[in-house]
């Protein structure tokens, strides 16, 4: 079953004062960001703002998915402790905000946590954003948000700013999430070596030097920018009061002209949230958690290296890579099964993995890796020196195969067709990790997407990465993450 984390905050520049609230839904089972809230409220104490921003997440995951729990953490333990029913709610001007945010979901499908302020930051940084356009008389915008850049997360993954900053719709209309990060060019296969931009027409977007740009390349250029624009200003934080004593929230004022307005209609404007709201319950998708094999001796190279080849192991970077993953997989404590390729590679990478997660793994050769034949071992430029022609007619046409009979994309695509299927209908309603390669996971995205062969080049996939589709009852599918590296990080 499909469930959601919303993280919220608020806060007052004075107590009461300016004040603004930020909310944000992830995905339980990736730790992907799904939604995002913030809003400046005018004049009012910091507890308004905070069950403000509680009701803007509830009401933001409400649109995602009405049926999924909701996991609600918050550093605010007056609010926590009032929502889970164990302190009284005493003033009167407090009761309609929390009977509000109740009657967003049944009760039983919401649970609460309090949780420290140093584990919300994510959250916080949104309201603080709202708070200081409200300063400049202007509306938070979804795409010049940095809260999720500048802070990173405690609950899991999210998608970069940057992305999200380069898909989001003006301000004035509704914003879709980011799904994952940004996605550079790079040739398929675990060679990862990109092709140059004269190679052929589906390459043109390639670097010329042959070399695909890191994975977090766009991430990298946004923190730049990032740490060269000037702190925000940050909210008047008291401690949480006495349970005894809840505090009044303030009149808030009409917003004065220039002053964006307080109207909670307009959280929900401003609130990404992708998908349908009224949809059919389809009941729990099978979700594919996708993990690329950590590196192998020939990955730093940036050689082919398919199902045709020496079968490499794993580095000793590889399997610290895989031990990372595994760490990170173990704290979300979502996947319920695994699944590798035959391949020593992802074997090995899979057993790391599913030794920390106390599970089995299943072998599954229709995830094997593209047999790149002639070309097993060799760089992009050695193919294009030896093998031009082949080259340009593979990068030009899925049907094409490589030099010495290899495997076409599109016989690959056929094969993972046909695993996903039976994967599908193996593991309805579960979360399953599916370790493989880049042409596997990258085709399994572009099906998901319904995206054509060629934008297999223009995908990134570092060694070690997450990613993840869910797939539903009705036969469609939902990209919820790509190439996520962060449990690489130090």
């Amino acid at each position: 079953m499909r469930e959601f984390i919303v993280e919220a905050d608020g806060g007052s520049r004075g107590n009461p004062g300016p004040a603004g609230y930020g909310a944000v839904v992830c995905d339980a089972a990736t730790g992907q960001t799904l939604a995002e809230a913030a809003e400046y409220i005018g004049v009012a104490t910091n507890n308004v703002a905070e069950y403000r921003g509680l009701l803007a997440g509830l009401r933001a995951a409400h649109a995602l998915d009405p049926s999924a729990p909701v996991h609600v953490r918050m550093d605010s333990k007056l609010v926590v402790e009032q929502m889970s029913g164990r302190w009284k709610i005493k003033h009167p001007a407090m009761k309609p905000l929390a009977a509000e945010a109740r009657s967003v979901f049944p009760p039983e499908q919401v649970t609460y946590e309090w949780i420290p302020r140093e584990r919300n930051k994510h959250a916080d940084r949104l309201a603080n954003e709202a708070m200081d356009a409200g300063a400049k008389g202007e509306q938070w915008s979804p795409s010049r948000s940095t809260a999720e850049l500048e802070t990173g997360t405690d609950g899991g993954t999210r998608a970069t700013s940057a992305a999200r900053a380069a898909s989001a719709a003006p301000a004035a209309s509704p914003a879709p999430a980011a799904q994952g990060t940004p996605v550079t060019p790079s040739l398929v296969g675990d060679s990862d070596a990109a092709p140059p931009a004269d190679a052929a027409p589906v390459a043109d977007a390639a670097p010329a030097t042959g070399a695909a740009p890191p994975a977090d390349a766009a991430s990298a250029a946004a923190q730049t920018r990032s740490a060269e624009a000037a702190p925000a200003a940050t909210a008047t934080r008291p401690a949480d009061p006495d349970p005894a004593a809840d505090e009044a929230p303030s009149a808030v004022p009409a917003p004065s002209a220039g002053q964006p307005p307080a109207a909670s209609g307009d959280t929900e404007r401003r609130t990404s949230a992708p998908g349908w709201s009224a949809a059919p319950d389809l009941g729990a998708p099978a979700t594919f958690v996708l993990l690329r094999h950590g590196e192998t001796p020939l990955t730093p190279q940036k050689r082919f290296s398919g199902s045709g080849g020496t079968d490499p192991s794993l580095s000793g970077a590889g399997r610290e890579q895989a031990r990372r993953v595994a760490e990170a997989l173990a704290r979300r404590g979502t996947v319920q099964a695994v699944v590798a390729s035959p391949l020593a590679r992802t074997r090995e990478t899979a057993a790391i993995v599913a030794a920390r997660l106390g599970l089995d793994v299943t072998l599954e050769d229709g995830l094997r890796e593209t047999d790149f034949g002639a070309w097993e071992g060799l760089t992009f430029g050695e193919v294009r020196d030896r093998y031009p022609d082949d080259l340009n007619a593979w990068l030009a046409d899925p049907e094409a195969h490589p030099t010495g009979g290899g495997e076409s994309f599109a016989g690959t695509a056929i094969r993972i067709a046909a695993a996903r299927d039976e994967l599908v209908a193996a593991h309805a309603g579960r979360t399953v990790l599916l370790v493989t390669h880049v042409t596997p996971i990258k085709t399994l995205i572009r099906l998901a997407l319904g995206a054509p062969a060629k934008s297999l080049f223009r995908m990134e996939l570092s060694a070690a990465s997450l990613s993840a589709v869910a797939y539903y009852a009705d036969g469609n599918a939902s990209v919820r993450l790509f190439n996520d590296t962060s449990h690489l990080r130090p």
